[in-house]
């Protein structure tokens, strides 16, 4: 699988996507620049990342206004979400069938997957029929700088306490920046994104999300995806196997890889 280095404008990811599928050949994923933790030791962007420290604002404060989630979260309101190390599982945990998602929030292909493929998964997951386990990669901080991947990762673990997880995991990949070297998941933009999930700001949830509670968790989710040998985001596996990189970004191409394995 050709990996993309991560820190390469957006724009020009998307112009090499289109110059794939012109050509039959999938560039389909961000990857970590090295087997660390972190993901790489060096910075790949060709300009400094946009950020703001988060410590120097009230939250919410000069947050821009966020979009609400694709309407296809809500079927999953009442899905249960649960944690067990590094790893969240959506979904009923005796399903007959598990799909393992590795993501990064800041990867542009993980968009893409959660705007095309993934959608193939939200009725049989609200079935009853799978479930999915996230782990939740923060690698491209290193790679880009800044600190949205941690704080996105932090603040969907702590959506997990909240009992929000699917509708705002679907937020916060429907709030991406444009650009890929934009540091834009701040504290402050995590909470505006969060004003769009119904039910979830709150004391405890405000709280985490500011102060970076389950950040010692973040970490823990990085280990889970260093050690399961993960070289790329998104990564999908179906009971086991992984799915072609062809049918990541197509609901229809995706439900096809379900239906495979008997899922539908």
């Amino acid at each position: 699988m050709a990996v993309h280095k991560a820190g390469r404008r957006t724009v020009r990811v998307a112009t090499a996507v289109a110059a794939a599928a012109l050509i039959g050949v999938t560039a389909s994923a961000c990857g970590p620049d090295g087997g660390d933790n972190g993901g790489g030791a060096d910075k790949t962007s060709s300009a400094a990342p946009k950020s703001k420290d988060p410590g120097s604002e009230a939250p919410d404060a000069g947050a821009p206004e966020a979009k609400a989630p694709p309407a296809s979260s809500t079927r999953l309101a009442d899905v249960a979400a649960s944690v067990k190390g590094g790893v969240i599982t959506v979904g009923d945990p005796k399903a007959g069938h598990t799909v393992k998602v590795y993501e990064d929030s800041r990867c542009p292909f993980c968009k893409k997957f959660e705007e095309g493929g993934a959608q193939a998964l939200v009725e049989p997951v609200a079935d009853g029929k799978v479930k999915i386990e996230y782990t939740i990669a923060s690698f491209l901080d290193k790679n880009l700088g800044g600190s949205g991947s941690v704080n996105a990762a932090n603040a969907l673990r702590a959506a997990v306490e909240a009992g929000k997880f699917p509708q705002y995991h679907a937020a916060v990949f429907a709030n991406q920046p444009e650009e890929e070297s934009d540091d834009a998941y701040t504290p402050a933009f995590l909470l505006k994104i969060a004003d769009k999930v119904d039910g979830l700001r709150g004391a405890a949830f405000d709280k985490a999300v500011t102060n970076g509670t389950y950040k010692e968790w973040v970490g823990e989710a990085m280990t889970a995806f260093t050690d399961d040998g993960i070289e790329g985001t998104p990564t999908v596996l179906i009971d086991g196997e992984k799915a072609s990189g062809d049918s990541l970004y197509d609901q229809a191409a995706f439900a096809k890889e379900l239906k495979a394995a008997g899922i539908s």
